[in-house]
C-alpha cells in the first residue's frame, strides 16, 4: 500500500512597518501557478515551520521578518492545484525595501485596497482573514 500525506508549507504575511499604512509585501510568481502570492513556500526535511517562514522571507524577498503571530492553518485540498499542501500562515514585520529574488518574478507593496485581484492559491481568503484580524481582532473560524 502507498500513502499518500499533504506537504507541509508557510506563508508570510509581511507588514513594513516603517511605511505608512504598513502595507503587506506579495510577490508576482515566477513559476506556475502565475500572479500574484503572499510570499512562501515548503518546509524542508528537519526545519521547524518558523525557521522555515524565516528562510522563505529572505529568500524571496529579501527581507528579515520579525514573526508576530501564527494567523492560522490552511488545509483545503484544493487549495494549491499542483498537490495537497497545508499551510502555517504567520504574520510578521519588517522594515526595508523588498527585492525580488528566488522564485518571485517582482515584488510589490500594498496597502488593503491595493491589493491585486489576480491572486494564487487560496490566498484571497487569507488575506480577507488578515485584514479582519488586522483591522477587527477578529481570528479566522475553523
Amino acid at each position: 500500500m502507498t500513502y499518500r500525506n499533504p506537504v507541509p508549507t508557510v506563508d508570510i504575511i509581511i507588514a513594513l512597518r516603517d511605511r505608512p499604512h504598513q502595507p503587506i509585501v506579495l510577490i508576482e510568481r515566477l513559476n506556475p501557478p502565475h500572479g500574484w502570492a503572499i510570499v512562501g513556500g515548503f518546509v524542508d526535511y528537519g526545519e521547524r515551520l518558523e525557521d522555515a517562514a524565516r528562510r522563505e522571507a529572505q529568500e524571496e524577498t529579501g527581507l528579515q521578518v520579525e514573526l508576530i503571530d501564527l494567523l492560522g492553518v490552511y488545509s483545503d485540498p484544493s487549495r494549491d492545484e499542483r498537490l495537497h499542501t497545508i499551510s502555517a500562515v504567520y504574520m510578521a514585520e519588517a522594515v526595508g525595501e523588498p527585492k525580488a529574488d528566488d522564485d518571485a518574478k517582482s515584488v510589490g507593496c500594498f496597502a488593503a485596497w491595493e491589493i491585486p485581484s489576480q491572486l494564487c492559491f487560496d490566498h484571497a481568503q487569507i488575506l480577507q482573514d488578515y485584514w479582519r484580524y488586522r483591522n477587527y481582532g477578529i481570528r479566522p473560524k475553523i
